[in-house]
């Protein structure tokens, strides 16, 4: 038999490379002995891409509107990136939503929610729903070889007006699910007294006078013929701005503001001093109007699918937008005196809220052409 052919030893340096080598044995075959110099003269004239260094954000070109965000930022060393980490192929952003703007508190919070394959040096994002006081935003780059550390984050202010349904005011044929009201009733339809009242005028001795009914405190529902629930957070100051969308099988529906303590557990939206609504209908015929302090105003408009309410609290404007046709329904201009709240009355069918939302950009076409009805606006 001839000699054994000598051991091969395989060596893994890392994942990338593999080689394969004969190594040299002593005489004696107690010792083994590697020899890597002509792979290291290999590897050493081997030229490697650097990774990118992270871009930097652009503050002053970023954009916060209409829920869209656009990020925009500067590539590191730009103009030399061909001759450090090659050319940049895309960038990667990641955003996500906080409560303080200083990256070390939000580092608990949400997290990142990503944008890859970015291939400008800016992006948009559109459609966010402004829930939180703040997002946070950072952004790398990619080359071929690998992806570079990210930027520093950098926090934006998104603040806007959220609320829900205080189901505790609720009447009880109204049931609230998440940002939905529907009517609900405990009864067949036939023996409503809504649909009573079209076959037969009711005395008002039915409705306890708001002179008597007390004052809607702590859990109290609204109750009678007073379909209504308010929103959860007041409005003390400044501007603000959510919108009302409807189910397909509505009847009825009042949108509006009121002072929460103005309002009796059978009042209704608009027949007080301390609430202002429009109402729709298309119960029998269609019908919009504005209502406050038991007045109203026919208005000639069609029925709106998607209705924006717009309060400037500090201004005292109140105004209801058509949103798909960008049309002013009515404003409202008064002086507000006592905390505000949302507030809906849903009569067969139902409604679904929008909060979390900018004061659109449009806003200020209609201020500066509104047509404030000077007999309900006091």
């Amino acid at each position: 038999m001839g000699p054994a052919p000598p051991p091969v030893a395989r060596v893994t340096m890392a994942p990338a490379f593999r080689l394969t080598t004969r190594p040299a044995v002593s005489e004696n075959m107690a010792q083994f002995t590697v020899d890597f110099s002509a792979e290291r003269a290999g590897l050493q004239r081997l030229e490697f891409l650097p990774v990118p260094r992270p871009p930097e954000i652009d503050v002053s070109r970023c954009v916060v509107c209409d829920n869209n965000v656009t990020v925009a930022w500067r590539p590191a060393d730009e103009g030399d990136n061909d001759d450090f980490t090659g050319p940049i192929k895309s960038y990667e952003l990641e955003y996500r939503k906080a409560s303080h703007d200083s990256s070390a508190r939000a580092a608990a919070e949400a997290c990142w929610e990503k944008i890859c394959d970015i291939r400008d040096s800016q992006v948009t994002i559109s459609d966010l729903k402004f829930d939180s006081r703040f997002i946070m935003f950072r952004v790398r780059a990619k080359n071929k070889a690998a992806a570079g550390e990210f930027s520093e984050p950098v926090a934006m202010e998104t603040r806007a007006f959220n609320f829900g349904f205080d189901a505790a005011t609720a009447h009880a044929e109204l049931k609230v699910h998440g940002d939905t009201v529907t009517w609900e009733p405990q009864r067949v339809k036939g023996h409503d007294p809504r649909l009573r009242a079209k076959d037969c005028k009711s005395s008002r001795s039915a409705t306890p006078s708001p002179n008597k009914a007390g004052n809607r405190t702590g859990r109290d529902r609204f109750a009678g013929e007073s379909y209504t629930v308010l929103g959860d957070q007041e409005m003390a100051g400044g501007c603000h701005y959510w919108e009302l969308r409807l189910l397909a099988d509505w009847k009825s529906f009042s949108v509006g503001v009121a002072y929460r303590s103005s309002l009796g557990r059978f009042d209704q939206l608009g027949k007080s001093a301390g609430s202002w609504c429009i109402h729709a209908s298309q119960w029998l015929q269609n019908s919009l109007a504005a209502k406050h302090n038991n007045r109203a105003r026919a208005l000639d408009w069609l029925l709106p699918q998607r209705i924006g309410i717009y309060c400037d609290y500090d201004n005292g404007d109140l105004c209801f937008i058509d949103v798909d046709q960008r049309r002013l329904l009515h404003s409202f201009k008064t002086k507000f005196s006592q905390p505000l709240v949302p507030a809906f009355t849903v009569w067969c069918g139902g409604i679904t809220v929008v909060t979390g939302l900018q004061v659109p950009s449009f806003i200020d076409s209609f201020l500066s052409t509104s047509r404030s009805l000077s007999d309900l606006s006091q």
